[in-house]
């Protein structure tokens, strides 16, 4: 049996969820998810305790009975703490700016990039080269994190470009002059 799958998830206080069906509802302090799920998973609540299980053991059924569990996990730490990623933008001339809802990035083109925050997340720029992105989504913030990262990838030679706080960039040694 799967071990992720079968664990219990404990529903934490401030925190309603509603199963419906294949759907399930997860209302919190910061906001509210709903994701409907495949309709073989049994997705049980008892007495603030939800649990997952799977009617048999296909190999569909035991991929999807760990990925149902940690989803709705997700939901729950999402809806109670929420989610962020940090970017750092390494390059001289390379920086990021701020305005209302819109994020403005100089990168290097012959223009700046100027980006709409995507619904339910929120970007903040404490320094000219680092960017936070948070939401309540898990994956929405790694998609937009992802997205904004793939305008310049950290680079081998001299470390240029748009990176995760905690991403190490192997670098190499380039050409030598004599």
């Amino acid at each position: 049996m799967s071990r992720i799958g079968k664990k219990p998830i404990e529903i934490p206080a401030g925190v309603d969820v509603k199963v419906e069906g294949n759907t399930v509802t997860v209302k919190g302090p910061k906001g509210e998810l709903t994701q409907s799920f495949d309709n073989d998973m049994i997705i049980e609540l008892d007495n603030g305790v939800l649990t997952v299980q799977r009617p048999s053991d296909s190999k569909n059924h035991k991929a999807m009975h760990g990925l149902v569990r940690t989803l709705i996990d997700n939901m729950i730490i999402g809806v109670t703490e929420g989610y962020k990623k940090e970017l750092e933008i390494i390059g001289t001339g390379y920086r990021a700016a701020k305005s209302g809802k819109k994020l403005s990035l100089t990168l290097g083109f012959s223009h700046p990039l100027d980006l709409e925050d995507p619904e339910g997340i929120t970007t903040e720029v404490p320094s000219p080269n680092q960017i936070i992105i948070s939401g309540i989504d898990k994956q929405k913030v790694g998609a937009y994190a992802a997205h904004l990262r793939s305008y310049r990838k950290p680079e081998p030679y001299k470390g240029k470009g748009i990176k995760y706080i905690d991403e190490y960039v192997r670098r190499k040694v380039g050409k030598t002059g004599k």
